[in-house]
């Protein structure tokens, strides 16, 4: 019986519960515990995002300026709306795009663990190729549903702003876009996301994978012994390899998202159809090299925490969701 009480009163966990399967998750309360947790997350990330995508507009006026200024200057000017714009939108607008991207995530990366568990390779390698494999599907998969949506919330944080359309709410977007363009104009950047981001995805996640087992073996942590990490540890450690899969992410990411950001939000580009080519070749008349790290501050801060709160979050989530045997 003392053995009992000791077991309730220490959080020890098995080592095998920092990567839970998609087969041990009640999927209904997972999707619904992730809408909640990962909204608020995404509530304390969203203001970076509006300054960074700022600083990316060219004529803008904040392309020169520091993260911590443009912040202050669009708090001053806006109040706390303003650097919540497009919030409401992405909130609401993600939640089917979750979902589809969690499950796509986690189903593939249980089916390359399982096709490549009799491979001779290290342990690292294996989880580290699982998790890139699954985050350049789930990437792809998503990005047909957000680039849309990302073109919509980009266009409402970029208001008032020279060589940009006046908007007044998501809808209005939608129909000043396809009015213009069709179709297609809510699909600025989805060939530059898709080839791109798809990678970038991949490498966060592989990394990821194989920085979270990496440290775990440097601490002793195996799924055969019997020192098991408690909760903290835990956290910590995914929290750990999360800040370092974003970190690096940012840096080698950022200039495609400066050239996609504005891609999507400028309309002022002449004769014809905006084209990566030419905004590319705009950028660089306009600032050389270091303007394709336009944003690059709030970006490596966005990418940093997201890494850090996104899959802490997520990890919890997939602890609170484990099926009751």
């Amino acid at each position: 019986m003392a053995v009992e009480t000791k077991a309730v009163t220490v959080p020890e966990l098995a080592l095998a519960d920092t990567d839970i399967n998609w087969d041990r998750l009640d999927k209904t309360r997972f999707h619904i515990i992730g809408a909640i947790l990962f909204t608020a997350q995404s509530a304390l990330l969203h203001p970076t995002s509006v300054v960074k995508t700022r600083m990316q507009v060219a004529g803008s006026g904040f392309s020169h300026m520091g993260g911590i200024s443009v912040f202050r200057h669009i708090l001053k000017s806006d109040g706390i709306p303003g650097i919540f714009r497009g919030f409401g939108t992405s909130a609401v607008g993600s939640l089917p795009g979750r979902v589809l991207a969690l499950t796509s995530l986690e189903v593939s990366k249980d089916m390359m663990l399982k096709y490549t568990e009799d491979l001779d390779m290290p342990e690292a390698t294996r989880i580290g190729m699982a998790n890139a494999v699954a985050g350049m599907f789930s990437n792809l998969v998503s990005c047909g549903y957000y680039v849309p949506l990302d073109v919509i919330c980009q266009r409402l944080m970029v208001q008032g702003l020279p060589g940009t359309t006046s908007c007044n709410r998501p809808f209005d977007v939608m129909h000043k876009v396809i009015k213009a363009e069709g179709l297609r104009g809510l699909y600025r950047g989805f060939g530059l996301t898709a080839v791109t981001q798809s990678p970038a995805s991949a490498l966060w996640w592989g990394a990821y994978g194989s920085a979270q087992h990496i440290i775990w073996s440097s601490l002793g942590y195996t799924d055969d012994a019997a020192k098991k990490p408690s909760h903290m540890e835990m956290v910590t450690v995914q929290a750990a390899a999360g800040m370092m899969a974003g970190a690096c992410a940012s840096v080698i990411t950022t200039p495609i998202d400066t050239v996609k950001t504005r891609l999507q939000v400028m309309d002022n580009y002449g004769v014809g159809r905006p084209s990566v080519l030419k905004t590319a070749k705009a950028l660089l008349k306009e600032d050389g090299w270091r303007g394709f790290y336009r944003g690059f501050g709030p970006r490596f801060l966005n990418m940093s925490l997201y890494g850090t709160t996104m899959i802490v979050t997520y990890e919890l989530i997939k602890r609170l969701s484990v099926r009751r045997e």
